[in-house]
């Protein structure tokens, strides 16, 4: 059997198999319970410190 023949057999049955699962992994992760308040803790660091507006550019040197 050639080697490319081989590869492709594992790519088409085990490797297919493996990166569904690690997708499936992946989906369930990120939708996890609780990960909501990570996810919005997360995108609110921008703008913990952020006490008052930015200034305008001309005052700004």
């Amino acid at each position: 059997m050639e080697i490319y023949t081989l590869l492709r057999q594992f790519a088409d049955s085990w490797m297919l198999l493996m990166l569904f699962t690690f997708f499936i992994g992946v989906v369930v992760w990120a939708f996890r319970p609780g990960s909501t308040k990570v996810y919005a803790d997360s995108a609110d660091i921008p703008f913990r410190h952020a006490d008052k507006p930015a200034e305008p550019e001309e005052t700004r040197t």
